[in-house]
């Protein structure tokens, strides 16, 4: 599918050889408070998840993408379609490069295009939404590069290693 795949990354639907790459990254304590998670996932809810991965989003409400390499295909990061909402036509969006290494080469910037892309050419979407932290200065100005929003603030909304933290609300409605 030539939506999506870009010059640097494609994605591509969850396999089930992605368990060990998914435990890690959602078991990765420093990637925790971007999910608002507070436990670790075992690799039988993974492997049941991954089971469940075909559902179809209308269904489900959710799309998880990996983004990987195009040059060695190796997966770098995941990319979410979440509270997917046919009928407002409306959906949240996520997404995480794994390695810092991998981080300010442009990949996660890709990524957002094509999936915004798809989701506006092939879900009939008419806006996106994310929430990042105000602290997360990089999100921020990725999510704005592709022209997400601000369009909130909300005060003291997330609790986090002893103090609240701001969070923004950003969207982009397409035309």
């Amino acid at each position: 599918m030539d939506t999506l795949k870009g010059n640097l990354i494609f994605l591509r639907a969850l396999e089930p050889e992605d368990l060990d790459y998914i435990h890690a990254i959602e078991n990765d304590e420093d990637v925790w408070e971007l999910s608002n998670t507070v436990t670790p996932y075992s690799k039988f809810l993974i492997q049941e998840y991954l089971d469940s991965a075909h559902r179809d989003i209308y269904e489900v409400k959710q799309l998880r993408l990996v983004i990987c390499r195009v040059e060695d295909e190796h997966p770098i990061g995941l990319i979410d379609v979440f509270d997917f909402d046919a009928k407002h036509r409306r959906a949240g969006i996520g997404i995480i490069i794994k390695s810092a290494e991998d981080r300010h080469k442009g990949f996660g910037k890709e990524a957002l295009q094509l999936l915004m892309a798809y989701c506006h050419e092939h879900l009939d979407l008419h806006q996106l939404y994310c929430n990042i932290s105000e602290a997360n200065e990089r999100s921020l100005k990725l999510f704005k590069s592709v022209q997400f929003e601000i369009i909130g603030l909300k005060k003291d909304w997330n609790y986090i290693k002893g103090h609240y933290q701001n969070e923004y609300s950003l969207q982009r409605i397409f035309s």
